[in-house]
Protein backbone atom coordinates (compact mmCIF):
# COMPACT_ATOMS: atom_id res chain seq x y z
CA UNK A 1 0.00 0.00 0.00
CA UNK A 2 1.09 3.59 -0.50
CA UNK A 3 0.51 6.63 0.54
CA UNK A 4 1.10 10.93 -0.43
CA UNK A 5 2.48 11.39 3.19
CA UNK A 6 3.06 8.82 6.17
CA UNK A 7 2.92 9.85 9.52
CA UNK A 8 4.11 7.86 12.40
CA UNK A 9 2.64 8.64 15.33
CA UNK A 10 -0.29 10.22 16.74
CA UNK A 11 0.18 12.35 19.49
CA UNK A 12 0.03 16.43 19.45
CA UNK A 13 2.45 17.07 16.73
CA UNK A 14 1.43 14.15 14.34
CA UNK A 15 -2.22 14.81 14.92
CA UNK A 16 -1.52 18.85 13.65
CA UNK A 17 0.47 18.09 10.87
CA UNK A 18 -2.68 14.92 9.67
CA UNK A 19 -5.18 18.30 9.56
CA UNK A 20 -2.56 20.88 8.35
CA UNK A 21 -2.68 18.61 5.55
CA UNK A 22 -6.46 17.69 5.45
CA UNK A 23 -7.01 21.71 5.26
CA UNK A 24 -5.06 22.03 2.18
CA UNK A 25 -6.62 18.90 0.59
CA UNK A 26 -3.61 16.84 0.93
CA UNK A 27 -4.08 13.07 1.80
CA UNK A 28 -2.52 11.45 4.84
CA UNK A 29 -2.60 8.59 6.81
CA UNK A 30 -1.42 8.16 10.92
CA UNK A 31 0.31 5.38 11.99
CA UNK A 32 0.19 4.89 15.59
CA UNK A 33 1.03 1.83 18.23
CA UNK A 34 -1.80 2.60 20.33
CA UNK A 35 -4.83 0.28 19.81
CA UNK A 36 -7.06 3.21 20.46
CA UNK A 37 -7.27 6.89 21.32
CA UNK A 38 -8.02 5.88 25.39
CA UNK A 39 -5.49 2.67 25.51
CA UNK A 40 -3.41 5.16 27.69
CA UNK A 41 -4.48 8.35 30.13
CA UNK A 42 -2.64 11.31 27.88
CA UNK A 43 -0.86 13.41 30.69
CA UNK A 44 -2.19 16.29 32.50
CA UNK A 45 -2.76 19.97 31.58
CA UNK A 46 -0.55 22.11 28.82
CA UNK A 47 -0.50 25.13 28.60
CA UNK A 48 -1.08 26.28 24.81
CA UNK A 49 1.43 29.67 23.67
CA UNK A 50 0.24 32.43 21.79
CA UNK A 51 3.43 32.27 19.99
CA UNK A 52 3.55 28.55 18.76
CA UNK A 53 1.10 26.02 20.00
CA UNK A 54 -2.29 28.59 19.24
CA UNK A 55 -0.75 29.60 15.94
CA UNK A 56 -0.48 25.99 15.14
CA UNK A 57 -4.04 25.42 16.33
CA UNK A 58 -5.26 28.39 13.73
CA UNK A 59 -3.55 26.84 11.00
CA UNK A 60 -5.61 23.86 11.54
CA UNK A 61 -8.64 25.85 11.69
CA UNK A 62 -9.55 24.49 15.41
CA UNK A 63 -9.68 27.85 17.13
CA UNK A 64 -12.66 27.79 18.20
CA UNK A 65 -13.02 24.54 19.50
CA UNK A 66 -9.99 24.86 21.18
CA UNK A 67 -11.56 27.94 23.12
CA UNK A 68 -13.95 25.51 24.35
CA UNK A 69 -11.25 23.81 25.89
CA UNK A 70 -9.88 26.61 27.93
CA UNK A 71 -9.62 25.60 32.34
CA UNK A 72 -10.13 29.18 33.22
CA UNK A 73 -8.32 30.70 36.22
CA UNK A 74 -5.48 28.15 35.79
CA UNK A 75 -2.94 30.06 34.48
CA UNK A 76 -2.63 31.74 38.48
CA UNK A 77 0.98 30.58 39.84
CA UNK A 78 2.10 30.88 43.04
CA UNK A 79 5.69 29.82 44.48
CA UNK A 80 6.05 28.65 47.82
CA UNK A 81 9.09 27.81 50.45
CA UNK A 82 9.15 24.51 52.12
CA UNK A 83 7.45 26.05 54.88
CA UNK A 84 4.31 26.95 53.15
CA UNK A 85 4.91 30.07 53.23
CA UNK A 86 3.85 31.93 49.37
CA UNK A 87 6.06 33.87 48.55
CA UNK A 88 4.87 35.02 44.48
CA UNK A 89 1.00 35.03 44.14
CA UNK A 90 -0.56 35.56 40.24
CA UNK A 91 -4.24 35.83 39.55
CA UNK A 92 -5.17 34.45 36.52
CA UNK A 93 -7.02 37.78 34.90
CA UNK A 94 -7.96 35.92 31.38
CA UNK A 95 -4.96 38.14 30.11
CA UNK A 96 -2.17 35.62 30.08
CA UNK A 97 -0.82 34.29 26.53
CA UNK A 98 -0.83 30.36 27.81
CA UNK A 99 -4.17 29.17 28.79
CA UNK A 100 -4.06 25.90 29.91
CA UNK A 101 -6.30 22.77 28.65
CA UNK A 102 -6.33 18.80 29.34
CA UNK A 103 -3.92 17.24 27.14
CA UNK A 104 -6.28 14.35 26.24
CA UNK A 105 -9.23 16.77 25.39
CA UNK A 106 -7.06 18.89 22.65
CA UNK A 107 -6.03 15.54 21.37
CA UNK A 108 -9.31 14.04 20.72
CA UNK A 109 -10.14 17.53 19.28
CA UNK A 110 -7.41 17.08 16.64
CA UNK A 111 -8.81 13.27 16.24
CA UNK A 112 -12.34 14.63 16.03
CA UNK A 113 -10.91 16.47 13.26
CA UNK A 114 -9.63 14.33 10.67
CA UNK A 115 -11.58 12.09 8.59
CA UNK A 116 -12.56 8.49 9.74
CA UNK A 117 -9.84 6.25 8.95
CA UNK A 118 -6.98 8.69 8.95
CA UNK A 119 -5.61 7.18 11.99
CA UNK A 120 -4.94 3.74 11.96
CA UNK A 121 -4.04 1.96 15.47
CA UNK A 122 -2.50 -0.63 16.93
CA UNK A 123 -0.15 0.09 14.22
CA UNK A 124 3.20 -0.30 16.26
CA UNK A 125 6.46 -0.10 14.11
CA UNK A 126 8.93 -2.91 13.75
CA UNK A 127 11.42 -1.52 11.26
CA UNK A 128 11.87 1.16 8.53
CA UNK A 129 14.03 0.11 5.15
CA UNK A 130 15.22 3.06 2.66
CA UNK A 131 13.65 1.94 -0.72
CA UNK A 132 16.42 4.44 -2.56
CA UNK A 133 14.59 7.26 -4.94
CA UNK A 134 13.26 9.30 -1.20
CA UNK A 135 10.89 5.98 -0.76
CA UNK A 136 10.88 3.87 2.78
CA UNK A 137 9.22 1.23 3.44
CA UNK A 138 7.54 0.57 7.02
CA UNK A 139 7.08 -2.54 8.52
CA UNK A 140 4.44 -3.02 11.56
CA UNK A 141 4.94 -5.82 14.50
CA UNK A 142 2.01 -7.22 12.85
CA UNK A 143 3.67 -8.04 9.55
CA UNK A 144 1.97 -5.49 7.36
CA UNK A 145 4.00 -3.03 5.49
CA UNK A 146 3.51 0.81 4.07
CA UNK A 147 5.47 2.21 1.20
CA UNK A 148 6.04 6.04 0.76
CA UNK A 149 7.83 8.83 -0.64
CA UNK A 150 7.47 10.88 2.05
CA UNK A 151 7.80 9.77 5.92
CA UNK A 152 7.53 11.72 8.86
CA UNK A 153 8.64 10.68 12.51
CA UNK A 154 6.11 12.17 14.79
CA UNK A 155 6.76 9.29 17.27
CA UNK A 156 8.46 10.84 20.10
CA UNK A 157 11.14 10.26 22.34
CA UNK A 158 12.30 6.66 21.20
CA UNK A 159 11.77 7.44 17.52
CA UNK A 160 11.82 4.28 15.01
CA UNK A 161 12.28 6.74 12.33
CA UNK A 162 14.93 9.11 13.41
CA UNK A 163 17.85 6.31 12.65
CA UNK A 164 17.32 6.99 9.23
CA UNK A 165 18.56 10.73 10.05
CA UNK A 166 21.05 10.19 13.02
CA UNK A 167 22.35 8.29 15.13
CA UNK A 168 21.77 10.65 17.91
CA UNK A 169 19.86 9.04 20.98
CA UNK A 170 18.32 10.78 24.33
CA UNK A 171 20.57 11.11 27.27
CA UNK A 172 19.35 11.26 30.73
CA UNK A 173 19.75 14.72 31.65
CA UNK A 174 19.68 13.45 35.85
CA UNK A 175 16.46 14.87 36.63
CA UNK A 176 12.88 12.86 37.46
CA UNK A 177 9.87 13.40 38.16
CA UNK A 178 7.87 11.27 40.31
CA UNK A 179 4.03 12.08 39.63
CA UNK A 180 1.18 11.32 41.99
CA UNK A 181 -2.68 12.36 41.99
CA UNK A 182 -5.09 13.76 44.36
CA UNK A 183 -8.73 13.39 43.43
CA UNK A 184 -11.85 15.72 44.49
CA UNK A 185 -8.91 17.70 46.41
CA UNK A 186 -11.41 20.62 47.77
CA UNK A 187 -13.36 18.19 49.82
CA UNK A 188 -10.96 15.22 50.65
CA UNK A 189 -7.29 16.94 50.73
CA UNK A 190 -8.42 20.74 51.53
CA UNK A 191 -4.83 21.96 52.98
CA UNK A 192 -3.19 20.39 49.86
CA UNK A 193 -5.76 22.14 47.53
CA UNK A 194 -5.37 25.99 49.53
CA UNK A 195 -1.71 25.49 49.34
CA UNK A 196 -1.58 24.57 45.54
CA UNK A 197 -4.22 27.02 45.00
CA UNK A 198 -6.31 27.96 41.95
CA UNK A 199 -3.36 27.37 38.92
CA UNK A 200 -0.24 26.05 38.91
CA UNK A 201 2.11 25.89 42.36
CA UNK A 202 5.95 25.23 42.91
CA UNK A 203 7.63 24.66 46.16
CA UNK A 204 11.24 24.83 47.01
CA UNK A 205 14.01 23.73 49.89
CA UNK A 206 17.46 23.92 50.88
CA UNK A 207 18.86 21.55 48.45
CA UNK A 208 19.16 22.48 44.92
CA UNK A 209 17.22 20.31 42.28
CA UNK A 210 14.94 19.38 44.72
CA UNK A 211 11.07 20.30 44.60
CA UNK A 212 7.31 20.15 44.99
CA UNK A 213 5.14 20.70 41.59
CA UNK A 214 1.48 20.42 40.91
CA UNK A 215 -1.46 21.88 38.74
CA UNK A 216 -4.78 21.89 39.51
CA UNK A 217 -6.54 20.01 36.91
CA UNK A 218 -10.02 19.75 35.93
CA UNK A 219 -12.62 18.30 38.25
CA UNK A 220 -10.45 19.43 41.37
CA UNK A 221 -8.02 16.90 40.38
CA UNK A 222 -4.12 17.55 41.93
CA UNK A 223 -1.56 16.65 39.80
CA UNK A 224 2.02 16.27 41.42
CA UNK A 225 5.39 15.85 39.78
CA UNK A 226 8.02 15.62 42.58
CA UNK A 227 11.14 16.66 41.20
CA UNK A 228 14.35 15.06 42.28
CA UNK A 229 17.91 15.12 41.04
CA UNK A 230 19.26 11.80 41.45
CA UNK A 231 20.72 9.10 38.69
CA UNK A 232 18.87 6.39 37.37
CA UNK A 233 20.51 3.81 39.84
CA UNK A 234 18.87 5.74 42.87
CA UNK A 235 15.03 5.28 41.41
CA UNK A 236 16.36 1.52 40.09
CA UNK A 237 16.99 0.95 44.14
CA UNK A 238 13.45 2.08 44.82
CA UNK A 239 10.51 -0.92 44.41
CA UNK A 240 7.93 1.45 42.40
CA UNK A 241 5.94 -1.94 42.37
CA UNK A 242 4.80 -1.39 46.12
CA UNK A 243 3.41 2.20 45.96
CA UNK A 244 3.12 2.28 49.83
CA UNK A 245 6.91 1.28 50.00
CA UNK A 246 7.98 3.75 47.15
CA UNK A 247 5.56 6.81 48.99
CA UNK A 248 8.09 6.18 51.95
CA UNK A 249 10.88 6.75 50.06
CA UNK A 250 10.11 9.61 48.02
CA UNK A 251 8.53 11.61 51.10
CA UNK A 252 11.62 10.87 53.03
CA UNK A 253 13.10 13.37 50.82
CA UNK A 254 10.76 15.88 52.07
CA UNK A 255 11.13 15.81 55.92
CA UNK A 256 10.54 18.90 57.77
CA UNK A 257 8.65 20.04 55.12
CA UNK A 258 5.35 21.71 55.47
CA UNK A 259 2.21 19.01 56.09
CA UNK A 260 0.22 20.41 53.37
CA UNK A 261 3.03 19.88 50.57
CA UNK A 262 3.93 16.34 51.83
CA UNK A 263 0.67 15.55 51.60
CA UNK A 264 0.99 15.91 47.57
CA UNK A 265 3.07 12.66 47.95
CA UNK A 266 1.64 10.73 50.95
CA UNK A 267 -1.80 11.04 50.16
CA UNK A 268 -1.83 10.17 46.62
CA UNK A 269 -4.90 8.48 45.10
CA UNK A 270 -2.52 6.82 42.62
CA UNK A 271 0.00 4.55 43.32
CA UNK A 272 3.81 6.86 42.22
CA UNK A 273 5.01 7.12 38.80
CA UNK A 274 9.05 7.54 37.95
CA UNK A 275 9.32 9.89 34.75
CA UNK A 276 12.65 10.26 34.08
CA UNK A 277 14.27 13.83 31.39
CA UNK A 278 15.79 12.34 29.03
CA UNK A 279 16.82 14.92 25.91
CA UNK A 280 18.94 14.75 22.45
CA UNK A 281 22.01 16.63 22.65
CA UNK A 282 21.44 20.67 22.31
CA UNK A 283 21.86 22.07 18.43
CA UNK A 284 20.58 18.39 17.22
CA UNK A 285 20.56 18.34 13.38
CA UNK A 286 20.78 16.29 10.52
CA UNK A 287 22.04 16.76 6.75
CA UNK A 288 18.79 16.19 4.05
CA UNK A 289 17.89 12.63 3.91
CA UNK A 290 15.28 12.31 0.70
CA UNK A 291 11.26 11.68 1.52
CA UNK A 292 11.86 11.52 5.71
CA UNK A 293 11.61 14.27 8.48
CA UNK A 294 11.05 14.25 12.15
CA UNK A 295 8.58 16.38 14.49
CA UNK A 296 8.11 16.96 17.64
CA UNK A 297 10.15 15.02 20.48
CA UNK A 298 11.77 12.39 17.24
CA UNK A 299 13.62 16.00 16.86
CA UNK A 300 14.11 17.47 19.30
CA UNK A 301 13.68 16.15 22.27
CA UNK A 302 15.21 18.80 25.57
CA UNK A 303 14.03 18.36 29.56
CA UNK A 304 10.76 19.45 30.41
CA UNK A 305 10.53 23.31 29.84
CA UNK A 306 6.58 23.87 28.96
CA UNK A 307 7.67 24.29 25.27
CA UNK A 308 7.38 20.42 24.57
CA UNK A 309 3.41 19.67 22.65
CA UNK A 310 3.57 23.44 21.66
CA UNK A 311 6.97 22.95 19.64
CA UNK A 312 5.38 19.55 18.24
CA UNK A 313 2.18 21.38 17.39
CA UNK A 314 4.06 24.14 15.70
CA UNK A 315 6.85 21.65 13.35
CA UNK A 316 3.09 19.81 12.67
CA UNK A 317 1.32 22.64 11.26
CA UNK A 318 5.00 24.54 9.51
CA UNK A 319 5.32 21.46 8.23
CA UNK A 320 2.02 21.18 6.69
CA UNK A 321 2.41 25.14 5.57
CA UNK A 322 5.32 23.87 3.74
CA UNK A 323 4.06 21.26 1.62
CA UNK A 324 1.37 22.93 0.75
CA UNK A 325 3.40 25.56 -0.08
CA UNK A 326 5.46 23.02 -2.56
CA UNK A 327 2.89 20.27 -3.12
CA UNK A 328 5.20 18.96 -6.54
CA UNK A 329 8.68 19.11 -4.32
CA UNK A 330 8.79 17.66 -0.98
CA UNK A 331 12.33 18.14 -1.02
CA UNK A 332 11.95 22.08 -1.32
CA UNK A 333 9.20 21.82 1.93
CA UNK A 334 11.38 19.50 3.96
CA UNK A 335 14.32 21.59 3.61
CA UNK A 336 12.14 24.83 4.24
CA UNK A 337 10.91 23.39 6.90
CA UNK A 338 13.69 21.88 8.56
CA UNK A 339 15.99 24.78 8.71
CA UNK A 340 13.81 26.63 10.10
CA UNK A 341 12.56 23.91 12.58
CA UNK A 342 16.46 23.84 13.50
CA UNK A 343 17.32 27.14 14.56
CA UNK A 344 13.87 27.72 16.73
CA UNK A 345 14.56 24.02 18.46
CA UNK A 346 18.10 25.39 19.47
CA UNK A 347 17.28 28.55 20.72
CA UNK A 348 14.58 26.66 22.48
CA UNK A 349 16.93 23.32 24.03
CA UNK A 350 19.25 26.46 25.06
CA UNK A 351 17.36 28.21 26.57
CA UNK A 352 15.54 25.09 28.69
CA UNK A 353 19.46 24.28 29.61
CA UNK A 354 20.01 27.47 31.31
CA UNK A 355 16.10 27.72 32.95
CA UNK A 356 17.13 23.95 34.22
CA UNK A 357 20.92 25.35 35.74
CA UNK A 358 19.02 28.35 37.63
CA UNK A 359 16.63 25.95 39.18
CA UNK A 360 18.89 23.49 40.44
CA UNK A 361 20.97 26.35 41.69
CA UNK A 362 21.17 26.96 45.46
CA UNK A 363 18.22 30.15 44.95
CA UNK A 364 15.85 28.39 42.14
CA UNK A 365 12.41 29.85 43.32
CA UNK A 366 14.42 33.28 43.83
CA UNK A 367 15.67 32.36 40.21
CA UNK A 368 11.95 31.76 39.32
CA UNK A 369 10.46 34.70 40.98
CA UNK A 370 12.90 37.31 39.20
CA UNK A 371 12.18 35.66 35.94
CA UNK A 372 8.71 35.71 36.91
CA UNK A 373 8.84 39.51 37.32
CA UNK A 374 11.55 40.87 35.20
CA UNK A 375 8.75 42.41 32.61
CA UNK A 376 6.57 43.75 35.30
CA UNK A 377 6.22 47.66 35.21
CA UNK A 378 7.32 49.20 37.98
CA UNK A 379 4.66 50.23 40.67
Amino acid sequence: MRTPVTIIGAGLGGLTLARVLHVHGIPATVHEAETSPTARAQGGMLDIHDYNGQPAVRAAGLMDEFRGLILAGRQSMRLLDRHGTVLFDKADDGTGGRPEVQRGELRQMLLDSLPAGTVQWGHRVSGVRVLGGGRHEVTFADGATVVTSLLVGADGAWSQVRPLLTGATPAYTGISFVETYLFDADIRHPAAAKAVGGGSMGADGPTPGKGIQAHREKGDTLHTYVTLTEPLEWFAAIDFTDPAAATARIAREFDGWAPELTALITDADTPPVHRPHYALPVGHRWDRVPGVTLIGDAAHLSAPNGEGANLAMYDGAELGAALAAHPVDHEAALTEYEQAMFARSTKVATEAAELYESLTGDNAVGSLINMLTAHKPAP
